[in-house]
């Protein structure tokens, strides 16, 4: 791949364009900026590393060369009221695509709603920002981290990358795997009934299920069984009086 800031298509996968940078600030805040200058969508920003890359809830995301940092910006993707799947759309093309590049099936695991685990250790962050560009079009840019080479102190949750697991899969061959899996989910989200398959993809790799989790939220924290997703891909937690909550946003920690 080459790293020079000028747009190309994406090999294989038509309809897509990527530019890819050395360095930038963050892949999300240009994907952020393409679409206020009116891109149309469908454009991958790739950066070799990052000097302010965010995580989820302002946290940031340490961003050395040798990992993958890649956003995709969507215009249009989707009614409003479907947004909410967009995380499981996600997770589930970046976990196809990690094993597809590592070469095996079956090692990667989902924490709720999209978080990839290696036995255990957290080796991705996806992050996703929506804006609205006017009264009857919406951009979302999912942005994506892998710990290829190295992977940060994350102190939330233990971390991992591919190469401590002896995966030889580079950002580069993470990324010609994640873009072409990213277009073949959306492809089958887009239709109405699309999420079904994507929400059993997911539950397929989900981590956790029956089990005691805590859920942290910014003031609070509750436990409860985790009993998967429901079809809008709301977490199901059975709390200890046995009512079932279903919720949009948290952090999941196992055990109490």
């Amino acid at each position: 791949m080459q790293y020079d800031g000028n747009e190309r298509p994406v090999p294989g996968v038509p309809g897509y364009r990527f530019r890819a940078y050395s360095s930038v600030g963050s892949t999300n805040a240009l994907a952020m900026d393409a679409a206020q200058a009116g891109d149309t969508g469908k454009l991958w920003i790739v950066g070799m590393e990052q000097t302010a890359g965010r995580a989820r809830r302002g946290r940031d995301w340490t961003s050395e060369r040798g990992n993958l940092y890649a956003s995709l910006l969507i215009v249009d993707p989707a009614p409003p009221e479907r947004i909410g799947e967009l995380p499981m759309v996600a997770a589930v093309a970046l976990a196809d695509a990690v094993e597809a590049a590592c070469g095996v099936l079956g090692v990667v695991k989902l924490k709720w709603p999209n978080d990839l685990l290696i036995e255990g250790r957290k080796i991705s962050g996806i992050l996703l920002e929506a804006l609205t560009l006017d009264a009857h079009r919406r951009a979302i840019v999912c942005g994506f981290g892998v710990n290829c080479a190295h992977h940060p102190d994350l102190g939330l949750y233990p971390a991992g990358d591919l190469a401590g697991f002896g995966f030889r899969a580079t950002s580069d061959a993470v990324f010609s795997h994640l873009a072409r899996k990213m277009s073949e989910k959306l492809e089958a989200w887009s239709y109405p009934d699309g999420f079904a398959d994507i929400r059993t993809g997911w539950l397929k790799r989900a981590t956790g299920v029956g089990e005691r989790i805590n859920v942290r939220f910014a003031d609070r924290e509750i436990a409860g069984v985790f009993l998967g997703i429901d079809t809008d891909g709301r977490l199901r937690l059975r709390l200890d009086n046995g009512e079932i909550d279903r919720i949009s946003a948290g952090d999941v920690f196992f055990g109490d």
